[in-house]
């Protein structure tokens, strides 16, 4: 399971890598910390040109650079990679947020609880659900369906 986290906080990042940490399933979290460096990293430029695509992504709304509502809207215009499921996970509760996320296709919204073992419960609920429960498709295995 390959997962592009896109976060500015280094605390923050840390927290969620600790937290998604599994004996039982294989994990890999790469790390963006602004909207621009995750786009780079979808589209394989730069020092990104070798990565593989995550099968999952966790997108913080509040980026430097280039938001994650902008990113958002990105990944989701682009046929190549829109197919990648994307968590929201931010401080935002403000309904506009909500409202335009799922607007603009994200498959979930989840706001951060300021208490430790809040958060580390919300990052098991994503395990058990997302890599234990859902079927993603990975990403680099995927081509365009033939028109019939």
């Amino acid at each position: 399971m390959d997962i592009l986290l896109v976060e500015d906080n280094p605390a923050d990042a840390r927290l969620t890598e600790l937290a998604l940490r599994d004996e039982k399933i294989r994990i890999k979290i790469n790390i963006a910390r602004n909207g621009e460096e995750a786009l780079a990293f979808l589209h394989k430029e730069g020092i990104h040109a070798q990565a593989r695509s995550p099968d999952f992504i966790l997108l913080d709304l509040n980026l430097p650079k280039k938001d994650g509502r902008e990113v958002l809207r990105e990944i989701k215009s682009d046929a190549l990679i829109k197919h990648i499921p994307v968590a929201i996970l931010t401080t935002s509760d403000a309904e506009s947020d909500i409202l335009y996320s799922y607007r603009m296709q994200a498959n979930c919204y989840m706001v951060k609880p300021l208490e430790l073992d809040r958060f580390v419960e919300m990052m098991n609920s994503i395990k058990r659900f997302w890599f234990e429960t859902a079927r993603l498709p990975h990403g680099d295995e995927i081509s365009e369906p033939e028109c019939r």
